[in-house]
């Protein structure tokens, strides 16, 4: 008669070999596929904006009028466009944190922080498109511009909350008529997104001053006034 016991113990021993053995390969494939993400190319980290156009160096898109780059020509008008979008957040940014102290209004405060954030963000993307362009950029706001700062920064309360806002709203009121006309007329792809996103970030910034109730008809004419001039 069979010893039975002797019969369960063989069987035992190669159930643990058997799953021994499978371990062992479970092991060295999991090895193997973590080797093998870790050699996939950085191109798969690539941050989410790249302009989408991966052929485009700095450097390669035309300087003048005449020549078509890997992105397209670029204008005088595009050109002083990446300009103004530069200076606007040289001193926006500035008036933005102002806002925060010399403020007497919530809403004026959160205008403050719009333009702060939408600022600061909009800012990285003109001084990488702009060395992508070979376009120089100023480091400093305009004479008027830095003017705007230096009244925002004496004021105080209500009155600061005014200024602040009719300032603001007027200066935005004018790029953005420039934002369309630039998006309208351009032939290069770079410039193309970046109105785009400077378009969506004054739209914002217009809606917000506006919600403060301190927007002046007279600011509202004058903007009005400057980007549709009476015809001569």
């Amino acid at each position: 008669m069979p010893d039975h016991r002797g019969m369960t113990a063989k069987v035992r021993a190669r159930a643990v070999l058997v799953v021994v053995a499978t371990l062992a390969v479970v092991g060295v494939g999991s090895v193997m596929v973590l080797r093998a993400s870790a050699e996939q190319p950085a191109a798969a980290q690539v941050p989410a904006y790249a302009h989408d156009m991966a052929a485009m160096q700095p450097g390669s898109a035309a300087q003048g009028t005449g020549d078509i780059g890997a992105a397209g020509p670029v204008t005088e008008l595009d050109k002083t466009f990446l300009v103004k979008v530069r200076q606007a957040g040289l001193w926006e940014m500035p008036a933005g944190d102002l806002a925060q102290t010399h403020a007497s209004s919530d809403a004026v405060k959160r205008a403050g922080l719009h333009l702060l954030d939408g600022h600061s963000h909009l800012d990285q993307l003109v001084r990488e498109d702009a060395k992508m362009l070979g376009v120089t950029l100023p480091d400093q706001a305009s004479a008027e511009q830095q003017g705007w700062v230096r009244q925002l920064t004496a004021a105080q309360g209500l009155e600061f909350d005014k200024l602040f806002v009719n300032l603001l709203r007027a200066s935005h009121g004018k790029i953005f008529a420039t934002i369309a006309e630039v998006r309208a007329g351009t032939q290069n792809d770079v410039i193309r997104r970046h109105a785009r996103q400077a378009n969506q970030t004054v739209l914002d910034h217009m809606e917000v001053l506006e919600d403060t109730g301190l927007v002046d008809e007279k600011t509202l004419a004058d903007v009005a006034a400057a980007v549709n001039p009476p015809p001569k």
